[in-house]
């Protein structure tokens, strides 16, 4: 059966097993975060993202369309700011299927149901192949700023496959691409192309890439 679920739709593809901080101003969000916070058991704070495919985070229209494919985060740390607004920390959980938005609430719920990764056997080849190939495009970015990847990279290759798609310079339907890939295998295949692609690029022209997504932390939490 679905599940209901507080909804936090973002201009942005996020995955399990990663952090993401986010600045929460607009009304509805903050009735969300403070719906949370009144849950006493932390591990129960929990609400769903999806991204937006068409449409704004904030103001009277929002979102136009949305993915149906998201991640359940856990709400870890939140600061109200003065002027009302928070600052929180997330982590993402699992992934989720959204079935039905409600937005006639103070904040947006959802139906969803689990989408759950599938428990495959990755070859070792694939994974040195996508750990050297990701270390490689570190390496490469180092040379034009500081190292903006922090941490080694885990062992488990379900959470190897989330956190090198985390760092990924890709437009928002590339990562949700990899959001959806079937199970770790087909993402780190699919995820290893694209830093080999960028490699290439970056060898042509040397430039600095879009590492934003890389300032989101990666956490096994």
């Amino acid at each position: 059966m679905p599940d209901a679920l507080p909804m936090f739709p973002l201009n942005a593809v996020l995955f399990p097993g990663v952090s993401v901080p986010l600045h929460v101003f607009e009304d509805r969000y903050r009735d969300l975060v403070q719906h949370l916070l009144l849950i006493e058991d932390p591990a129960e704070r929990v609400f769903g993202s999806v991204a937006i495919r068409e449409g704004y985070e904030v103001g009277d229209h929002g979102a136009q369309s949305l993915y149906r494919v998201g991640v359940r985060l856990q709400l870890s740390d939140a600061e109200e700011n003065p002027d009302g607004s928070f600052d929180i920390v997330a982590v993402g959980r699992d992934r989720i299927q959204l079935d039905r938005l409600e937005a006639t609430g103070s904040f947006p719920t959802g139906e969803v149901s689990e989408r759950p990764e599938p428990t495959v056997e990755v070859p070792e080849e694939l994974l040195e192949r996508a750990r050297a190939t990701f270390t490689a495009y570190r390496a490469a970015v180092s040379e034009l700023r500081p190292d903006p990847f922090a941490g080694a990279l885990p062992r488990d290759p379900e959470y190897l496959s989330w956190t090198l798609s985390a760092c990924a310079p890709l437009p928002l339907a590339e990562r949700q691409q990899l959001l959806e890939a079937a199970d770790a295998g087909e993402r780190l295949a699919l995820v290893n192309e694209l830093f080999r692609a960028e490699l290439r690029a970056m060898n042509v022209i040397p430039s600095l890439p879009a590492t934003e997504v890389a300032r989101t932390r990666w956490s096994p939490n």
